[in-house]
């Protein structure tokens, strides 16, 4: 069965890790009869998690995708981990979903995972809500989750239901939107309807006169209504926080206990009747930045938001339909490679169970096999079509590790293993770095590795180890030098000469040309590891000829790619060839390019070289109460603290921080703040290497020698 646009739901489930996504999606799946008994996390038996991994974590590592129907319309419900390590998923998720669920623990509270996602759910302006899940638990404190979430997200979160008996013996919620109280039946299921309490009534009106406001003073021919009647139905109250939401000004709380299957019918009833539809959102953008409108009627479009590897059937291409519909058999084009896919199977799935289809129209979600060359981030439309949605932008890892395998001779299959996890998850990266000499694995952190160590063992068969990855030092001077080198080589025939005299200089932007120095011709060159050297030809009189001074710079080059200190890269020198001389016969490209590799060598021996650093610019949201922890952290790191600003309810401490010290830092931050803090690097700059820790490295890799 195909649904129409306009009764389609796409939810995403987001919040910190232990909020109860999970059981909350098992509960969903339950109500709705696409499962007839719940599973659980404990047991190893929910739909999303069915991975081995999750069930011997006891938790989400990937997101899943179900489909479900409630009441005539698709709720496509996307279940995701609350993790940071597994961002990669929720932020592909959240591309697709219209509306984001925010899962809050009622004993708990907002928790840091929350605002993390929250980040992203605004960065992708997704209409949002609150769920205070675990009212059935015994410290569940419904009032505080409500302070915390407005304090955290504003004071748009608005109540929509409240516990009338929170704690061990939770079976009622009032609903202020409906103005009725809920009552379950011991182990939860379909409510009784009654009337609220005599007791409840006075703040129920509250919450209901606070929430009509709301709404009202959000758009203008309601808030007419409103002033003209006293108040608004309750068709007028669901049509104003529809666009309230996708507006976002305002954002709903509801209350539930997934465990006991206690409120979350209520809680899909608004989520058909008043989330918005794929119709409802914005419209998506496509890479040049322009919005593309959604037509269901119009050529089909979908797009590649989620690929994982399945047993026996190969890679799983989770999609978006964008536009039109799609149909089996049908053959659409890869924008980006300009390939050509056959859609053969085509299935909704409901975590590991897929149900096979015919077609899908605009807004809805399906899973494909067989396609060739489609990654995460590709859209595939109908011959004719000229459009490419907007990739998912990943965030930037925060772990560098370099991997090597166990067993020698690996290194290939290893490539091959880390380039499908790659595809996979594109939030986990690999490269080999041809300066360090090592394979480096980039990830979101310490358990995002050891998931990828898990399936390189399991899936694979490779072990591997990570050890800390090589420094990318850089070699420079500090003054001015020159250096004078003859190369003269005679073994019977033909001889080598050439002579060279040069100035080196720490290069500087815009600064003046060498004293007592005519300048004939001047070459600069950008250095593919960054910096620059510039090349003078400062020679007179003709003693050496213009044809040997490339001659003379490729030996100049030649050190410039493996430097006198520790054969790093230099960078950031200007060499003047002044003087020399050559011989009519013996004189060539050989003797020159020796000449000027020599020369160069000794002349950088004697400007006081030094060796810079990476350092990178790190940004760390933290809670007030660890400020102190960290930043004294930080001083032993030998960090520049370059500011501090307030972002929410964190501080956000802005540093620059050389790579040596950040290793084992995403573990160290995690640990000092009990997993409330997080941070992202970016590079910034290369650094002179104080004194003492230059002389160690030196040493260190004469030792290496």
């Amino acid at each position: 069965m195909s649904y129409n646009t306009n009764k389609i739901r796409n939810i995403v489930l987001l919040g910190h890790a232990g909020s109860g996504k999970t059981t909350l999606a098992e509960t969903m799946l339950f109500e709705s009869g696409t499962i007839h008994r719940m599973g659980s996390v404990q047991q190893g038996t929910t739909t999303s998690d069915y991975h081995d991994i999750e069930k011997e974590k006891q938790k989400s590592v990937y997101s899943s995708v179900m489909a479900l129907d409630w009441r005539g319309y698709r709720i496509n419900l996307i279940d995701t981990p609350g993790t940071a390590d597994y961002v990669g998923d929720v932020v592909g998720s959240l591309k697709v979903a219209a509306t984001a669920v925010f899962v809050v623990d009622a004993e708990t509270g907002v928790e840091v995972g929350t605002d993390r996602m929250w980040r992203y759910a605004m960065k992708y302006d997704k209409p949002s809500l609150f769920v205070v899940n675990k009212m059935d638990k015994e410290n569940a404190d419904f009032d505080k989750s409500v302070e915390g979430i407005q304090e955290h997200f504003g004071r748009e979160s608005v109540v929509v239901q409240y516990p009338l008996n929170e704690g061990i013996g939770f079976n009622s919620i009032i609903d202020v939107l409906k103005m009725t109280m809920y009552k379950f039946p011991e182990g939860g299921g379909k409510p009784e309807k009654l009337p609220i309490p005599d007791g409840e009534k006075e703040k129920a009106e509250r919450l209901h006169n606070e929430l009509i406001e709301s709404i009202a003073e959000n758009d203008e021919s309601l808030m007419e209504r409103y002033f003209e009647q006293g108040s608004l139905d309750e068709d007028e109250m669901r049509e104003g926080l529809r666009i309230s939401m996708v507006k976002h000004q305002l954002f709903p709380i509801f209350c539930i206990s997934s465990v006991q299957n206690m409120g979350t019918g209520r809680l899909m009833g608004f989520i058909d009747n008043v989330a918005p539809s794929p119709l409802d959102i914005k419209d998506p953008l496509q890479t040049d930045g322009t919005p593309w409108k959604v037509d269901p009627d119009g050529p089909t479009m979908i797009y590649a938001f989620k690929d994982h590897l399945e047993a026996h059937i190969g890679d799983l291409i989770y999609f978006k339909v964008y536009n039109g519909t799609v149909k089996s058999g049908m053959d659409l084009v890869n924008q980006t490679t300009g390939g050509t896919n056959r859609i053969s199977s085509m299935f909704v799935t409901a975590g590991s169970k897929r149900t096979e289809v015919q077609e899908l129209k605009a807004g809805d979600i399906g899973a494909v096999v067989k396609l060739k060359d489609v990654n995460i981030g590709n859209t595939l439309c109908e011959k004719g079509l000229d459009c490419a949605i907007e990739p998912i932008h990943f965030p930037d890892p925060v772990i560098d590790m370099a991997i090597s395998p166990k067993t020698e001779g690996d290194e290939e299959k290893l490539a091959q293993a880390l380039t499908q996890l790659h595809r996979e998850d594109p939030s986990l990266m690999f490269e080999h770095n041809a300066e360090l000499r090592q394979m480096i694995i980039h990830a979101q952190g310490e358990e995002h590795l050891r998931v990828a160590e898990y399936h390189l063992k399991e899936r694979y068969g490779i072990e591997v180890e990570f050890t800390q990855p090589r420094i990318a030092y850089r070699e420079t001077i500090t003054t001015s030098a020159k250096a004078q080198y003859k190369h003269r080589k005679q073994s019977g025939g033909a001889g080598q000469y050439g002579e060279v005299f040069l100035q080196i200089d720490p290069w500087t932007y815009n600064m003046p040309d060498p004293d007592e120095m005519n300048v004939r011709g001047r070459e600069f060159i950008d250095l593919e590891h960054g910096g620059k050297l510039v090349f003078l030809n400062c020679i007179t009189g003709g003693v050496i000829d213009n044809r040997f001074l490339p001659a003379i710079l490729k030996g100049i080059m030649e050190v410039m790619d493996n430097g006198p200190l520790i054969n790093g890269y230099v960078r950031d020198v200007r060499v003047a060839v002044y003087d020399g001389s050559m011989h009519p016969v013996d004189s060539n490209d050989a003797a020159f390019k020796m000449a000027g590799f020599r020369a160069f060598k000794e002349a950088f021996l004697k400007a006081k070289p030094k060796l810079l650093e990476p350092f990178y610019e790190i940004e760390i949201l933290v809670p007030q109460e660890y400020m102190g922890d960290i930043f004294g952290d930080l001083n032993t790191r030998r960090a520049q603290i370059l500011g501090m600003d307030q972002e929410g309810t964190f501080q956000k401490i802005k540093a620059l921080v050389p790579v040596a010290e950040l290793h084992g830092y995403a573990s160290y931050i995690k640990s000092a703040s009990q997993g409330k803090a997080s941070f992202k690097k970016s590079f910034h700059s290369y650094e002179m290497v104080p004194k003492e820790i230059q002389k160690s490295v030196v040493n260190e890799n004469s030792d290496d020698e």
